[in-house]
């Protein structure tokens, strides 16, 4: 305590918990998130061909997370839209993301150094959301704590959790690819953090909501940085999941370390259960046949 109280960290966090996301924590998340969408097959086609469509994908990207969530708890799914700053803000950022000249938005963005910024920052909303999605499940139900859970982890992952129905209006469908079957690191911090928050708010963790904030987002924001730089597929949970799933369910977890946004390392063993990347290549070279 004496530690804490020289660091004052409880300070630290109450400030950091205050801190407001728009513009600029916003604008990273939008980013990141828009330009994950541009990785993805065919993204940049139906930007050219079918620009509404490429727009509904990017606002999924950006508000998926909100849009599930108010589902769940009975709100509009358009309930978020009527936040124009956000909304132009997010549309801004597709615009330059898809259409500016040169490329020039793109390659600014996803230059590493820069890149790596904008993802420690979008990790600051990500645990906000989380945070604010079991806050709100509290409201609702107060001693539902699997719906704190799952709107908690709604909201710090939705939009992964749509990827299939985002597929759809890019004219693509993988059920493989679905996110539960399949579980990237974000995906899985998102579940994990969703559940410490719920003990939190149930007063079963020892430990302030803002304390909490400021010590899971760096983590998400360390972990996600690293991961990042060194084009990583692998997950700081892997070691603990393959252990538990050997003691609960007789076998060692296998699959769901992959992130999706990252292409696999050179020399690399193929996995059982193909990746997104995996897909879309074998797509390649067959339009690549027929063409010759």
């Amino acid at each position: 305590m004496d530690v804490l109280a020289v660091l004052n960290l409880g300070d630290i966090a109450q400030a950091f918990s205050k801190m407001g996301m728009f513009p600029v924590f916003d604008l990273a998340y939008y980013i990141v998130s828009i330009l994950y969408l541009k990785y993805e097959p065919g993204s940049v086609e139906v930007s050219r061909r079918s620009p509404v469509a490429s727009w509904l994908c990017a606002m999924l990207y950006c508000f998926g997370s909100y849009i599930l969530a108010d589902i769940m708890l009975g709100s509009s799914p358009v309930d978020y839209f009527q936040h124009n700053s956000h909304i132009l803000l997010a549309s801004a950022v597709w615009y330059l993301l898809f259409y500016c000249p040169l490329n020039l938005f793109y390659k600014c963005v996803s230059f590493l150094p820069i890149k790596l910024v904008l993802v420690a920052l979008k990790e600051v909303v990500r645990t906000r959301k989380i945070a604010a999605g079991v806050h709100h499940a509290h409201h609702a139900y107060h001693h539902g704590f699997f719906i704190m859970v799952i709107v908690g982890y709604v909201k710090g992952s939705g939009v992964a959790l749509m990827s299939n129905f985002e597929q759809l209006l890019r004219g693509v469908w993988r059920p493989e690819t679905n996110e539960i079957l399949n579980m990237s690191f974000p995906t899985k911090a998102s579940l994990y953090g969703a559940i410490l928050f719920t003990m939190q708010e149930a007063h079963w963790l020892p430990v302030s909501k803002s304390t909490l904030i400021l010590i899971f987002t760096l983590f998400m924001a360390t972990s996600k940085v690293v991961m990042t730089a060194r084009h990583s597929h692998g997950s700081p949970f892997a070691l603990i999941e393959s252990w538990i799933c050997h003691l609960l369910f007789g076998s060692p977890l296998a699959g769901g370390e992959e992130d999706h946004h990252h292409p696999p390392p050179a020399g690399a063993p193929s996995s059982p259960l193909k990746t997104k990347e995996d897909l879309s290549e074998g797509a390649r070279k067959r339009k690549v046949k027929k063409a010759e």
